[in-house]
């Protein structure tokens, strides 16, 4: 949502000459570069355990972060208050840590962008308030999920229902007189149920996450939530855990994506690249995949968990392709690892909040469909495992080794899916599985779940991808 420029003065009680003030305050001890962060958001939960509302809440977070850059080294100081008296001497402080002299600043100058927010490009339009609404007006939507869910499986003994929401009112300004402000929601609903069938006891969970406002708690979502999280519960109660091995593994599509995020994504962030410590710093350029693949991070897409109409430093939001046609085209910047390279930020400078300096971050990445179908690709494979839900991923940025949780999944035999798999790890080496890939079906699908992004801070993200044949993982089983 994007408001009048005054609308945000009003919020932080400041106008354009206390930002160029500020500003100034912060280059004084001889920084080159100084920009400005203000944030006002508003946070909102409700829990409904078993029925009962076991907690609630909302709270209001509210500053202003200030970011001061002399050639390698970052200043940053925060305020919880917008008085001037407390912004100068955050600012100061920021300039202190930050006090190299240097002649030019390659962080602000480079391709400026002074226009204006424009409120009909705006990615996440807010139809029904989530600020102002009393908590308990969204307790019959939680109730009739819980309700939906407990109708459709006898085997349910717990159900936990979860929503939480955000608003974000942010407004940033720099010293090269970029003015950039956007009004950013998201809304979450998450679920867990558990089930039992005999002795045995299995837990199946699924969640929403939208740039959005309440419109997204819809009788369409409790029903597309229920029936997701009773799906194939029957194959987690009959799931074995199969012999391990080196073999062919097909990600499903959608929330494989993860892997996607974790193993490669990670490894594409430009600091990681800048300080020699990622397993692609010296492949720009180079072809790392077989041809036809793309992979893509994206602040584009309407709605979306990972959209930004503009980053945390003031670019506006972009389709940033990583690499194209099987090569490594660009990393994911943000101003200070632009600068580095010669190149333009890429709208990927992202932080927690007012009180964390950006960093690069990613916020969808995805793998764009390709030519072949699913079922083909299933059915090439004598010997393997299908996966569609992972968790609990590890991965090693340096040397690229990974290693996933598989929560379900099927045994390949003669290209049919058999037995449904769990308890078993898929161990793997980024370069290696993007080098190995030998099929990507027609079937992009971008999970539409809560993910949460971990760098130092959490940020909002989602992830996404077709599904994939990758011919040697280790699988790690009996």
């Amino acid at each position: 949502m994007i408001n009048s420029k005054e609308y945000y003065f009003d919020i932080f009680q400041v106008d354009t000459q206390i930002l160029d003030r500020l500003t100034e305050e912060g280059l004084r001890s001889g920084g080159s570069y100084c920009d400005l962060f203000f944030e006002n958001t508003t946070y909102g939960s409700l829990l409904l355990r078993d029925g009962a509302v076991t907690s609630g809440g909302n709270h209001v977070d509210f500053g202003v972060g200030i970011r001061v850059l002399a050639g390698e080294k970052t200043g940053y100081a925060y305020s919880e208050s917008t008085a001037w008296a407390d912004m100068a001497a955050c600012a100061r402080a920021a300039a202190q840590i930050a006090s190299t002299p240097v002649d030019v600043s390659p962080y602000g100058t480079r391709n400026p962008s002074r226009g204006e927010p424009n409120p009909n490009a705006d990615r996440y339009p807010l139809a029904q308030p989530w600020r102002g609404v009393p908590m308990s007006t969204f307790l019959p939507f939680l109730q009739k999920l819980e309700a939906d869910i407990k109708r459709r499986d006898t085997r349910i003994v717990k159900v936990i229902v979860n929503l939480a929401f955000q608003v974000s009112d942010i407004l940033m300004y720099n010293s090269s007189k970029e003015l950039k402000w956007d009004t950013r929601p998201i809304g979450s609903v998450s679920v867990s149920a558990v089930f039992q069938q005999g002795k045995q006891t299995e837990n199946k969970s699924t969640s929403r996450s939208f740039r959005c406002g309440a419109e997204m708690l819809s009788d369409a979502l409790i029903a597309e939530m229920a029936a997701e999280v009773v799906k194939g519960i029957d194959d987690r109660f009959a799931a074995r855990r199969p012999k391990g091995g080196q073999m062919p593994v097909v990600m499903g599509a959608g929330a494989s994506g993860i892997l996607l995020h974790e193993a490669m994504g990670h490894a594409f962030e430009a600091d990681f690249n800048r300080k020699g410590t990622s397993i692609f710093a010296d492949k720009m350029g180079q072809q790392i995949c077989p041809k036809g693949i793309q992979i893509i991070d994206d602040g584009t897409l309407m709605g979306n968990r990972g959209a930004l109409n503009f980053d945390d430093e003031g670019i506006p939001g972009q389709k940033t392709y990583m690499v194209e046609d099987g090569v490594l085209t660009s990393y994911l910047h943000d101003r200070i690892s632009a600068a580095h390279y010669g190149v333009r930020p890429t709208g990927n400078g992202r932080r927690e909040s007012f009180r964390y300096a950006p960093i690069p971050r990613m916020r969808a990445t995805y793998m764009e469909s390709g030519t072949a179908k699913a079922e083909d690709l299933i059915a090439s494979v004598s010997k393997g495992i299908y996966v569609d839900e992972f968790s609990n991923g590890q991965v090693q940025i340096g040397e690229g080794d990974f290693t996933f949780y598989v929560k379900s999944g099927y045994l390949i035999e003669n290209g049919r899916l058999t037995m449904p798999v769990k308890d078993i790890n898929i161990i793997g080496n980024g370069p290696e599985a993007l080098a190995d890939m030998q099929g990507v079906a027609d079937d992009l699908a971008i999970d539409p779940g809560a993910w949460t992004c971990g760098k130092e801070q959490s940020v909002p993200v989602s992830c996404g991808i077709p599904t994939v044949l990758i011919g040697h993982l280790t699988v790690g089983g009996e």
